[in-house]
């Protein structure tokens, strides 16, 4: 069921140690979980979390860009789609296929190699 120890909040911090690394405006250690399961401000504000969430927490908004197509009996698998796609993402990633689009360029550039963190 949702909220077991090794669902994917549990893992999360994980995920934003790797991100903290790539990109320098990610704080790693202020993505977390404290003891009692009350995520920080930054986890809380994250995808993920709504995405983990929505629908079975009160205090999380209704998502605006995603809509869940599918939910286990357990909630152990949630699948969402992209709502509202427009025909200008659709159109270069059919003219381009897999990559990135052109307005994430500026986010991209201030990206560095990934590098494996011990001690965090």
């Amino acid at each position: 069921h949702n909220g077991m120890a090794a669902d994917d909040l549990a893992k999360s911090p994980h995920m934003a140690r790797i991100a903290g690394s790539v990109y320098p405006d990610i704080n790693a250690q202020a993505f977390y979980l404290g003891k009692d399961g009350t995520p920080s401000k930054m986890m809380e504000e994250s995808l993920l979390y709504r995405l983990h969430g929505w629908g079975l927490d009160e205090k999380i908004a209704p998502l605006q860009h995603f809509e869940e197509v599918y939910t286990t009996s357990h909630k152990m698998v949630r699948i969402y789609k992209v709502r509202d796609v427009s025909a200008e993402s659709k159109a270069w990633r059919q003219q381009h296929g897999p990559g990135y689009p052109p307005a994430l360029e500026e986010v991209l550039k201030t990206s560095k190699a990934f590098q494996q963190i011990h001690g965090l």
